[in-house]
């Protein structure tokens, strides 16, 4: 395994693979969820390639950019392990040479300014202004996505189709703990108590979809019975959404693919998650 700190090494590199390259970006601290990325990007190119960068214009003001996991080190041992041929370790100053108030930024409208994008406004602006300079640099083939954050995945999509970029964008399902909790790096926040009641997030997604199997259409009772659900468990939800699934626009009585989507707090933790589904 190959790792680039620079983009003179890494566009060398680039220039000298014949092979077609399958790109898993990242942000560190990795669990199994990443390397379940990784597992499948396998499964679509000859070399699988990883970034690992703490993205600081996806953090809004008080949020944990300075606090977030760096852990490079057993990342890059658990990536070598798996197989990832090269792991790409820029400097914020590699993927921000200019100030960052100053530096041209992607911006998805529509999709980036509902739902998540209520709350954490610049975050989803972060997200695609790094992914588009990412893709930029290594040209992959596929990109490999994880389907947790639904929104995040909608967003990559829209840019990739708007932009006429050449990449496949690839999904992976979500990756969750034995009782169901989406596996994700901001789950180190929570505390014991937190942790065993942090799974009625994914069951009270699994009772909408339920429901709405079973007949109800009153997606606006389903989503405010929810919500109060969550609060009385002691959650801070920041909403209950249920939304089509192609991008995440109001749903209509035509609606056939369903997102149920909803992200809350529970403690210091921001626990978001998502089911699609299929009615007739």
């Amino acid at each position: 395994m190959q790792i680039i700190k620079t983009i003179p090494a890494l566009r060398e590199l680039r220039q000298q693979c014949q092979q077609r390259i399958a790109f898993v970006p990242t942000m560190g601290n990795l669990h199994q969820g990443h390397l379940q990325l990784v597992e499948a990007a396998k499964q679509h190119c000859d070399q699988v390639w990883v970034s690992i960068f703490v993205n600081p214009l996806q953090f809004g003001e008080g949020e944990d950019f300075e606090d977030y996991p760096r852990t490079e080190a057993t990342d890059c041992e658990a990536l070598e392990k798996i197989g990832v041929d090269v792991v790409f370790l820029p400097s914020v100053s590699d993927i921000y040479p200019r100030p960052l108030a100053e530096t041209t930024q992607v911006h998805v409208p529509m999709l980036s300014k509902q739902l998540c994008g209520v709350y954490r406004p610049v975050h989803f602006d972060g997200v695609s202004t790094v992914v588009n300079r990412l893709f930029n640099l290594l040209d992959p083939d596929v990109a490999v996505f994880g389907a947790k954050d639904l929104q995040q995945l909608r967003i990559i999509q829209r840019m990739v189709a708007d932009l006429g970029m050449r990449v496949q964008v690839q999904s992976v399902a979500t990756v969750r703990e034995s009782d169901g909790l989406a596996k994700s790096s901001r789950n180190r926040y929570l505390s014991l108590d937190e942790r065993a009641e942090a799974m009625l997030l994914y069951q009270t997604l699994k009772s909408i979809k339920q429901a709405i199997l079973n007949g109800q259409r009153d997606y606006a009772y389903l989503e405010e019975e929810a919500f109060n659900a969550l609060q009385s468990a002691g959650f801070k939800p920041d909403y209950v959404a249920i939304r089509e699934a192609g991008f995440l626009q109001a749903p209509n009585t035509d609606t056939k693919q369903l997102a149920i989507l909803a992200a809350a707090y529970l403690g210091q933790a921001r626990l978001i998650d998502n089911l699609v589904l299929t009615i007739t």
